[in-house]
C-alpha cells in the first residue's frame, strides 16, 4: 500500500535544493510516494530534485516576499487541495527562523495524518513529532547544523534516513545537453559569473564582477555570466561585451547544465550557488553574513568563501545593507575573487589545460 507525504518548504530555489537530501530520505521509505509543497520561487527546483513524484505550489503570506494578503477564500482552497491528495504524513521543513505551526495548522485542518516540525513554540495538537531548535538543556537540533542536515534532523525525527550509499550531497537529476547555449565555450574549460541575488544585500558590486571577468579573460579562462530573464540588464553590465551573456537565457534545469560544465562558478549566497553543489561544481562564494556562513555557505563541494564575516551586518538577516558602502562585500576585490578562482582551478593561466582541468574536484572541501 502507497504511504503519501508530503513535504513542505516554502521557500526559494535555493533552499529548495538544501531540502534534497531529506527528501531523498522521506523517498527512500518502502511504498512511499513524495509530494512536495513549495513557493513559487522554489518551483523549478523541485521538479530537478530526485525522489519527488508530484510538486505542489502555494505563495504563502507566511513566507513568501511581498506577502500576498491573507484571505479566508485562498486558505480553504489550499486546504481543499491538500485534503483531496489524503496525505498519510507530512514532514515540514523550516530554517531556524521559521514556524512550522501555521503551516501544521492548514495540514490539520486539511486532515493529514501524522506532522513533524522543528518548533521553539509550544506546538500543542499541532505537532505529533516535534523537534526543540537551540543549544540548551533539553533541546535536540543544534542551532549550527547546515540547512541540508537541519532537514535531514527533521526528517529523521520522522523516521525517514537515507539509504547506503547515499551521502547527503545535494543533487538533482540529469541537466540537459546545454552545447547549443555555450556555443564554442563548450568545448572549453569556463568559470560562471553569477552575479544577481535575491536581495540587494547579498550581491557583489556590478563593476566588481565586471572588472574580475576581464581579469579572467585576460588569463585565458572565458567567463559565462548567467541570470535570470528579469537580469538581462546586469548580465549584460557585466558581460560588457567580453564574456558570454547568458542572461535570461536559461531556466533552471539548464542553468544547471551550464554550471555542470564549468570549472567554478563564482556567486553569492543564493540559490546558483546551491545548484552548482548539486551538480558538484567548486564555488567562490561571496558570502554576505547577513544569514550564518555555517548554515548557508555551498555544502559539500570544493569552495573558497570571500567577505567580512565578522562585519556589523552580520545575523541580521537585512535584505537591504544596514551598513553605508555594503563593505562586507565591497571590500573584496576581483583581484582576491580571481586568486580563488586560481585555488580551486590550479591551471588557470597554463597553456594545452584541456578538459583536464576537471580534477578541480579533489580540492579539499570547505573554506581552502
Amino acid at each position: 500500500m502507497t504511504r503519501r507525504v508530503l513535504v513542505v518548504r516554502l521557500d526559494g530555489a535555493g533552499d529548495v535544493l538544501l531540502a534534497g537530501p531529506a527528501i531523498r530520505a522521506v523517498a527512500a521509505a518502502p511504498g512511499t510516494e513524495v509530494s512536495l509543497l513549495c513557493g513559487p520561487d522554489g518551483e523549478e527546483a523541485g521538479r530537478l530534485l530526485p525522489g519527488v513524484r508530484r510538486v505542489m505550489v502555494w505563495t504563502s503570506p507566511w513566507t513568501v516576499s511581498p506577502a500576498p494578503p491573507v484571505r479566508a477564500a485562498d486558505l480553504d482552497r489550499v486546504i481543499a487541495e491538500l485534503a483531496g491528495h489524503s496525505f498519510d504524513e507530512a514532514v515540514l521543513l523550516t530554517s531556524f527562523h521559521q514556524s512550522p505551526l501555521p503551516t501544521a495548522l492548514l495540514l490539520r485542518l486539511a486532515g493529514t495524518g501524522r506532522i513533524t516540525g522543528a518548533s521553539v513554540d509550544y506546538p500543542g495538537s499541532l505537532l505529533d513529532v516535534r523537534l526543540r531548535p537551540g543549544d540548551g538543556p533539553g533541546d535536540d537540533l543544534p542551532e549550527d547544523l547546515p540547512e541540508p542536515e537541519r532537514a535531514l534532523a527533521i526528517a529523521g525525527a520522522a523516521g525517514f534516513r537515507l539509504p547506503r550509499g547515499d551521502e547527503g550531497r545535494l543533487a538533482v537529476c540529469r541537466p540537459p545537453p546545454v552545447g547549443r547555449v555555450l556555443g564554442p565555450v563548450a568545448h572549453r574549460p569556463y568559470v560562471v559569473l553569477h552575479p544577481g541575488a535575491a536581495v540587494p544585500a547579498r550581491r557583489w558590486p556590478v563593476e566588481h564582477h565586471r572588472r574580475a571577468a576581464r581579469m579572467l579573460e585576460r588569463l585565458g579562462l572565458p567567463v559565462v555570466v548567467t541570470g535570470g530573464s528579469g537580469e538581462r540588464g546586469l548580465t549584460a553590465a557585466v558581460a560588457d561585451g567580453c564574456a558570454l551573456d547568458l542572461g535570461g537565457r536559461t531556466d533552471l534545469g539548464q542553468l544547471a547544465g551550464v554550471l555542470a560544465g564549468a570549472v567554478a562558478l563564482v556567486a553569492g549566497n543564493t540559490g546558483a550557488a546551491h545548484l552548482a553543489a548539486a551538480v558538484g561544481t567548486p564555488v567562490v562564494s561571496l558570502f554576505a553574513p547577513v544569514v550564518p556562513a555555517a548554515k548557508w555557505r555551498p555544502y559539500k563541494v570544493p569552495q573558497v568563501v570571500l567577505g567580512d564575516q565578522a562585519a556589523p551586518c552580520r545575523d541580521t538577516r537585512a535584505r537591504d545593507c544596514p551598513v553605508p558602502g555594503h563593505p562586507c562585500l565591497s571590500s573584496v576585490a576581483p583581484e582576491e575573487v580571481v586568486s580563488a578562482v586560481r585555488r580551486l582551478y590550479p591551471l588557470l593561466g597554463r597553456t594545452g589545460t584541456g578538459r583536464t582541468g576537471r580534477t578541480k574536484r579533489h580540492v579539499t572541501e570547505g573554506q581552502i
